[in-house]
Parts: structure tokens; sequence; C-alpha cells
């Protein structure tokens, strides 16, 4: 149980910190802009280079693992979608914003962090390939489904160079990409350029999770929405189980890749929701409110799940 502790209590008291400055500190959310920029675009894309840039090409190519991976993560955004659907008066703008609050987990900022230091450095590599096919997922899904909903103006083209671009251009994506081809032909950089990519990748969780706790801290819930009630244990409880479960059965996986999945999936709401119902303005406030209670009941949820894998109850394989 200590351990459990000592590997938690770092992680969530960073947020909870970030949580604190912002109520004491009493700026706005506007503020954050350049930290955001910071983690996206440096601190993180170096992490993803630094990690993948020497792991033998062989493990990137896990296609089982992926296709795994993908298809429980689409079929948890499906049965939220169509849950969100009847729910909502059959609004696909509102049902999309749903199945994407159940199924597109915090990957991006606590992922990297939370799985590295639990599961170690060898966690990077399923990380960054969960990352990656998984946003070229969600970012599909939403603007797709917004146009057929109406919500996004514009011929299909459009839309669909947009996606693309989004896709091609997301700095996590061609930071993988770039660690990928460096591992694929054995180069590495000077020493200097190492090390600076080094100190940037440690900078990159503690200011994702404080940066996280400051969000929270300034989108403050008025009230709470009647769909907390299936979506909660959907993101926490269903989205993991059906994880461990479906990756227990494809194949034999490392045991530390199962571990990274189940975890990832168990992950709160990501706050790209938010972004995403405040561009089309579906949903926002209920998108809102639905990361801040996900990531509260996390804390539990996230820490049984770490207690489980760390105390040997939940065996890597179910079907061994």
């Amino acid at each position: 149980m200590y351990e459990i502790l000592t590997l938690i209590l770092p992680l969530f008291g960073l947020i909870v910190i970030g949580f604190i400055t912002a109520r004491i500190s009493k700026r706005s959310i506007d503020e954050m802009g350049w930290l955001n920029v910071f983690i996206i675009y440096v601190a993180l894309p170096a992490l993803f280079f630094k990690l993948l840039s020497t792991t033998p090409v062989e493990e990137l190519a896990s296609w089982g693992f992926i296709g795994t991976n993908i298809g429980v993560t689409f079929a948890v955004f499906l049965l939220t979608f169509a849950i969100g659907f009847v729910a909502s008066g059959r609004r696909v703008g509102d049902a999309t914003v749903q199945g994407l609050a159940g199924a597109y987990g915090n990957i991006g900022y606590m992922g990297p962090a939370l799985a590295i230091l639990a599961f170690g450095e060898q966690a990077a590599v399923p990380v960054a390939l969960i990352f990656c096919f998984e946003n070229v997922l969600h970012f599909v899904n939403a603007p797709a489904l917004m146009a057929i909903s109406g919500e996004k103006k514009g011929n299909p083209a459009t839309v669909a160079l947009g996606i693309l671009r989004g896709i091609a251009f997301h700095p996590f994506i061609i930071a993988t990409a770039v660690g990928v081809g460096a591992a694929f032909i054995g180069v590495a950089p000077p020493a200097p350029i190492e090390n600076l990519i080094a100190y940037l990748a440690q900078a990159a969780a503690p200011c994702a999770l404080f940066a996280m706790g400051v969000t929270l801290a300034l989108r403050p819930l008025r009230r709470v929405p009647a769909e907390l009630g299936y979506l909660v244990p959907i993101k926490l409880i269903v989205h993991p189980a059906a994880m461990y479960f479906a990756l227990s059965y494809a194949g034999n996986f490392d045991s530390v890749w199962v571990f990274t999945a189940v975890l990832l999936a168990a992950l709160p709401t990501a706050t790209n929701v938010f972004v995403i119902a405040q561009q089309y303005q579906v949903w926002v406030e209920r998108a809102s409110a639905t990361i801040l209670m996900t990531s509260i009941f996390s804390v539990f949820t996230v820490s049984a799940l770490l207690y489980g894998i760390k105390s040997g109850a939940m065996p890597p394989d179910l079907f061994p």
C-alpha cells in the first residue's frame, strides 16, 4: 500500500497543487496559454522522441496490440454515442461529444506521466502508439459526425482536408514519427541536443499535471448533468474493463503493454473534449462538468487499479 501511495501522491499531488494555486492566484484561464503551448509543442514531443528513438523497431510494429486497443476504444465510443443519441433526443452533435467523453481519456497530459512512473520507461512505446492511433480515431470521428449533424459547415473535401491536416501536423504525432524514424535508421542526436531533449522531457509530466489542476480549478461546476450517471462509469470502469478483457483474449502481450493500455483507458475524460465541444458550440458546459467529475472520481478508481496491478491481484493475462 505504501508503494501505491508513493506512486500516486506525487501525481495527483501536482494536480491538487495546480488547483490550489489557481484558486489562490485568481488569474484567468487565458494566462495558461503559453504553458499549454510549452507542454503540447515542446515538452511532451521531446518526451516521445527521447523514448521512441531508442526503442527497437520490432516493438513498434505490434499491430495486434494496436488493433485491439483501437477496436475497444471505438466500441466504447459507439456505445456511449448510442446512449447519448437516445438520451439527447436524437441529436448527433450532443451524442458525438458524449461519445468522446466516454472514450477519449486524458492520454496526452496524464498518460505519459502516470504510465512511465508506474511501469518504467518501457511503457513509453505503448503510450505513444495508443496516443497516436486513438487521436487519429477521435480526430476523424468528431469533425465527420459534426458534419453529418450540420454543426460543421463546408463541403466534404474541405472537412476531410482539415481532418488530415489536424492529424498530420499534431506535434505529438510528428514527434512520434521522427522518433520512430530515428529508431529505424539507428541515429542519435549529438550529445548537446540529446541533453536538451532530456531536460525538456523531464519537464513534461510535472508541467502537464500542474496545468490540468489549474484547468480544473478555473472551470467551475454550475450543475451536475444527469448524463454523468452513465458517462462516469463508462469512462472510468467500462472502458478499462473492456480493454483488459480484450487484450487478455486477443493474445499474449507483454504485461507492461497490457497494464499500460488498461491504465490509459481508465484515465478521466480528456480536456480536448471540452475544446471540441467549444469549437462546435455543442454540449459545452456539460463537457466541462464531465471532465471535472471524471477527474475527481479517477483519484479513487485509478488508485484502485494501480493497487490491483502492483499487488498482483490483477494478472497480466486472464486467459493464459
